[in-house]
């Protein structure tokens, strides 16, 4: 048995913050849960971290692992037992940060393929307060980035829907190079994908990470920076700034 990710079921399951499962392995320092909206470290999106109340009180989330059995890391003396039944509560402030991050990461890496003769993203990091992007193969100089980022910044005011969906590799690829999507970057034994879009195929890229509902909770992109890494690729880094409309956490349970 392995655990269900609740936070890949739609791009709105990722504004829950609270849930409830069982516990189905155990270690001397983790959980294995049947079920959880903790995200696992992958994708280059950091863990969420948070709180597991069992029968003998809450216990911190400090790590989350795992593609099939997510590993929650708990206390070594967490005194949890295969059956036990838990209430996990995610760190809302932190999971919406990344949740942003994320977003604007898809949104800066379609326009600068569009834009910028075909350039990959070939790596990124997100974190809550800034994050950053490898592209391959361009040279950044003022002008690029200043164009990029007005580009991005009017992209985000016309508030564009940012959907998920289930489709096979011959259905991308049918709609979007794969390049463009890194379907070419796949196993071929992987047949079917979550897709996460944005607008009208503004961008449109397998991803099971956590999203915004709506480009508007970004905020204006601002860079911080862009350094070589060699061989055709440069880093930018980036961050976000206070979002015309915020979204708030679901108070009921998963």
């Amino acid at each position: 048995m392995t655990t269900t990710k609740l936070y890949l079921e739609s791009i709105d399951a990722g504004y829950y913050q609270n849930f409830h499962a069982k516990i189905i392995g155990v270690s001397e320092t983790s959980v294995v849960l049947d079920r959880t909206l903790f995200y696992p470290l992958g994708g280059g999106q950091h863990w969420d971290t948070g709180t597991l109340n069992g029968p003998n009180g809450p216990l911190s989330v400090t790590e989350v692992r795992g593609r099939g059995d997510v590993e929650h890391t708990v206390q070594e003396d967490h005194q949890l037992s295969i059956g036990d039944e838990v209430q996990g509560s995610i760190d809302w402030d932190l999971r919406y940060a990344r949740m942003r991050m994320h977003t604007a990461q898809h949104l800066v890496s379609g326009l600068v393929y569009e834009m910028f003769d075909g350039a990959r993203t070939v790596g990124n990091q997100l974190h809550a307060d800034r994050s950053r992007i490898d592209f391959n193969p361009i040279s950044f100089d003022e002008a690029m980035l200043e164009s990029m980022t007005n580009a991005v910044n009017q992209t985000i005011d016309k508030g564009l829907e940012v959907t998920d969906s289930i489709m096979t590799r011959e259905q991308i690829n049918n709609m979007m190079p794969p390049e463009r999507t890194n379907m070419d970057l796949l196993p071929a034994s992987v047949t079917d994908l979550r897709v996460v879009s944005i607008g009208n195929q503004i961008d449109m890229c397998p991803c099971a990470g956590t999203h915004v509902s709506n480009l508007k909770e970004l905020g204006h992109i601002h860079i911080l920076g862009k350094k070589s890494k060699g061989k055709g690729t440069q880093r930018v880094s980036y961050n976000l700034n206070d979002a015309q409309q915020v979204r708030q956490p679901y108070t009921k349970e998963y």
